[in-house]
């Protein structure tokens, strides 16, 4: 693997966003409708669905159609089956904590979400000591979270407003995996002691399942099922049942990582990133015995956020390739994976630009891609093929 695959590529789509121009998507004002050109796919037509969405983060759709989309301030918006926005938030949430990069942040769906109305939700709350990532899941019935119920709190809370994580995501077995940055406190994502910089690993009710890989450990928190990593927000499920993540690295060194449970990152101990404004080193390098190494990285950073595996949708060129929100080049970027599904052998990065900054990518029931743009006046928009002539 060559850790600086696309840094001529970043600086190319930097160039791209300044001869573009980046007015229209700082200003919220993409376009109702575009077409990108991939150079596998061909062209391929951007709609956008929906505006106004204050700096959305996650979505999930619904069975009756629609989805449901949080805005970081705080508020849960419903879309209906024509992807109209319901004006009225739905009612019923936790109390929420929007500080720095925290506030309301993913949502999922429990699997039986047809027969048991649950919805989950990750958001920042505060508490004892600062602020920290918690879990919650409640019954949506009439535009309402009823029974609401907390299955998760990190510890420590802490101060400041960095690196809460936090995607959500139900595993194969029906558990729970909850991603969870370091918050600003590097060394504590190497500690068993605490839950910064971990994914975490629950039963739908926020029970420590018994097979664990720490559990029984008189050293460790038993719902960690992997640490050292520095700000997770992207996970996907691939249908062999591998969970792909990325995550954040600090100036340079964004990595793509197949998740192994009890698995170790390495971060802050190896890192490709380097400190921010200095460029100094950090750590003991890029690689050591015991820690696992990225399957992908990003140096330059391009920002990851939100993930999603490409299945047999109408995008046949896709099919089985890995799609990448990137905030900091406004890119969507598609990574092909080898025949085994394992190794990145291609990347390629579309959009430059057009909506904004991505926060978040879906696969829809439908098979197309759907994506959220982080604005004060955000956008959900989808991708897919141009209807043939």
């Amino acid at each position: 693997m060559n850790p600086f695959r696309g840094y001529g590529a970043a600086l190319q789509g930097a160039s791209l966003l300044i001869a573009l121009g980046m007015t229209s998507a700082c200003a919220g004002e993409a376009p109702p409708q575009t077409t990108i050109e991939d150079p596998a796919a061909g062209a391929l037509r951007v709609t956008v669905l929906a505006r106004d969405l204050e700096h959305p983060w996650g979505m999930a759709f619904l069975p009756e159609g629609g989805a449901l989309v949080t805005e970081r301030p705080g508020r849960l918006r419903r879309l209906d089956a024509n992807w109209r926005l319901d004006p009225e938030p739905i009612a019923g949430l936790p109390e929420i904590a929007a500080v720095g990069q925290g506030g309301l942040l993913d949502v999922a769906l429990h699997p039986r979400f047809a027969e048991n109305r649950r919805v989950y939700l990750s958001y920042a709350a505060a508490g004892d000591g600062g602020v920290g990532t918690e879990v919650a899941y409640g019954r949506l019935v009439d535009g309402r979270l009823q029974d609401l119920k907390v299955i998760f709190r990190a510890r420590p809370k802490v101060e400041g407003g960095r690196h809460f994580g936090s995607r959500l995501l139900f595993l194969p077995d029906g558990h729970l995996l909850i991603t969870l940055g370091d918050r600003g406190q590097r060394e504590q994502a190497q500690s068993l002691a605490v839950h910064l910089g971990k994914t975490v690993r629950l039963t739908d009710e926020g029970a420590v399942p018994q097979d664990n890989p720490f559990a029984g450990r008189e050293d460790a928190l038993p719902e960690i099922y992997s640490l050292g990593h520095r700000n997770i927000q992207g996970a996907t499920l691939a249908p062999d049942g591998t969970v792909w993540l990325h995550e954040h690295g600090p100036q340079g060194g964004d990595e793509l990582n197949r998740l192994v449970a009890g698995g170790n990152y390495g971060w802050p101990v190896v890192t490709f990133g380097v400190e921010y404004g200095t460029g100094r080193p950090i750590g003991e390098g890029t690689h050591k015995p015991g820690m696992i190494d990225p399957v992908h990285v990003w140096v330059p950073s391009i920002a990851p956020s939100g993930l999603a595996h490409y299945g047999d949708g109408p995008i046949r060129a896709w099919r089985g390739q890995l799609l990448v929100g990137a905030l900091k080049f406004m890119q969507l970027v598609r990574l092909a994976l080898d025949a085994d599904g394992r190794r990145v052998v291609d990347e390629v990065r579309l959009l430059d630009g057009r909506l904004g900054r991505i926060r978040d990518v879906r696969v829809g029931p439908d098979g197309l891609v759907y994506l959220l743009t982080d604005h004060p006046r955000g956008v959900l928009a989808r991708i897919e093929p141009l209807p043939a002539d």
